[in-house]
C-alpha cells in the first residue's frame, strides 16, 4: 500500500530528521567535497588535486584515471601512458570493492542535477513518463566505444554531461549550461530518472565494473517490512530492491546484488523499520522459518 504522504515521513517521526537523511547528507558532502578539491586550484591557487574527473593527480603523487575514459582511449587506438593505466587500475580496484555505481551516487556532479529534477518532479506532481528501457544505457555505452574506434578520438567526452559539467565548473560553463539544462528538463518533464537510470553510459560502465563488488545494501530485517513502499519511491533504481526485500519465499537472500544499485543509502534513511543496512555480499543465505538474519556479516549502521 502506498501512503498519501512524503516518502520518509514516518522515518523522520521515529528517528529524527538527521538520522532519516544521514546517508543523503553524507553523499552530498562527498560530492561537494570532491568538487571543491578540484576547484581549489583554478579558483584559489591551492593545488591539492590537478585535473578533472577524467584524469587527475592528487598531491603530485596519486594518479587517478577514469577507466571508462581509458577504455575509450584504447578503442580510439591511443596507447595511454603508464601513469594513466596505473590511475585507472586504482580507480577500478576501489569500485570493485565499493560498488561500481557508487560513483554515480557519491562522486558524479550530474547526480545532484538529476536528484534536483526528481525532487521538483515529485513536488509538482508530474506523473506521466515516456517508456525508456534500462538497457538503453548499455547500447549507448557500446556506441560510445564504437564511435571512439571510428573517429580515433574521445568523441563522447565532448558531449558527456558529466565531463562537461565538471570541466565547465572549473574552466567556465559556456554551452555546457545548455546540456546540463537539457538533462534536468529530461528528468523533470519526460521520464522519471531518465538520464541516470536509463541513458547514461557512464553509469552503465560502472555498473559492469561493480558486478561483484563487496559492499552491498542488505535487507537484513526484511521480516519487519510493513510494505510502506518508501524505499521503492526514493530508490533511483527501484527494480533492484524487490528480490532482496520480497524474495525470501523464493529462496533469495537479503543482499541487494544488482549491479545497478548505487549504494546511495536512501532506502536505509527512509525506512522507519530499519530493514536495510550496509554490509558485505557474503552470507546471502535465504531465511529459514524461525531463524533471524541478524547474525549475517556486515556493518551495523543507524540502528
Amino acid at each position: 500500500m502506498i501512503r498519501d504522504r512524503h516518502p520518509g515521513a514516518e522515518a523522520v517521526a521515529q528517528k529524527g530528521w538527521l538520522r532519516a537523511h544521514a546517508w543523503l547528507l553524507a553523499r552530498r558532502t562527498s560530492q561537494l567535497s570532491i568538487l571543491a578539491l578540484f576547484l581549489l586550484g583554478p579558483w584559489f591557487g591551492v593545488w591539492i588535486v590537478k585535473g578533472n574527473l577524467n584524469a587527475s593527480l592528487t598531491l603530485d603523487v596519486l594518479p587517478l584515471t577514469d577507466p571508462y575514459v581509458l577504455l575509450q582511449s584504447l578503442a580510439a587506438g591511443h596507447l595511454p601512458e603508464m601513469t594513466a593505466i596505473a590511475g585507472a587500475l586504482i580507480v577500478a580496484a576501489f569500485y570493485l570493492l565499493a560498488g561500481g555505481r557508487a560513483y554515480c551516487a557519491w562522486v558524479c556532479p550530474v547526480n545532484m542535477v538529476t536528484d534536483g529534477a526528481h525532487w521538483l518532479r515529485e513536488r509538482l506532481g508530474i506523473s506521466g513518463a515516456s517508456r525508456l528501457s534500462a538497457a538503453t544505457r548499455y547500447w549507448i555505452l557500446a556506441a560510445t566505444l564504437i564511435l571512439a574506434a571510428l573517429t580515433s578520438t574521445l568523441a563522447w567526452e565532448f558531449i558527456n554531461p558529466v565531463s562537461m559539467l565538471h570541466r565547465g565548473l572549473i574552466f567556465g560553463m559556456g554551452l555546457a549550461w545548455l546540456l546540463v539544462l537539457s538533462v534536468f528538463l529530461l528528468d523533470l518533464l519526460v521520464s522519471r530518472r531518465a538520464w541516470c537510470a536509463h541513458l547514461c553510459p557512464v553509469g552503465a560502465f560502472y555498473s559492469l565494473l561493480g558486478t561483484r563488488s563487496m559492499l552491498r545494501v542488505r535487507a537484513e530485517r526484511r521480516e519487519h517490512c510493513d510494505d510502506c513502499m518508501d524505499c521503492f519511491l526514493v530508490c533511483p533504481e527501484p527494480r533492484v530492491i524487490r528480490p532482496a526485500l520480497k524474495g525470501a519465499a523464493k529462496g533469495i537472500g537479503p543482499v541487494i546484488t544488482s549491479a545497478n544499485c548505487t549504494n546511495c543509502g536512501r532506502c536505509i534513511d527512509v525506512c522507519a523499520k530499519n530493514v536495510f543496512r550496509f554490509g558485505s555480499r557474503f552470507g546471502n543465505r535465504p531465511d529459514t522459518p524461525g531463524q533471524s538474519t541478524q547474525h549475517s556479516p556486515g556493518v551495523e549502521v543507524l540502528r
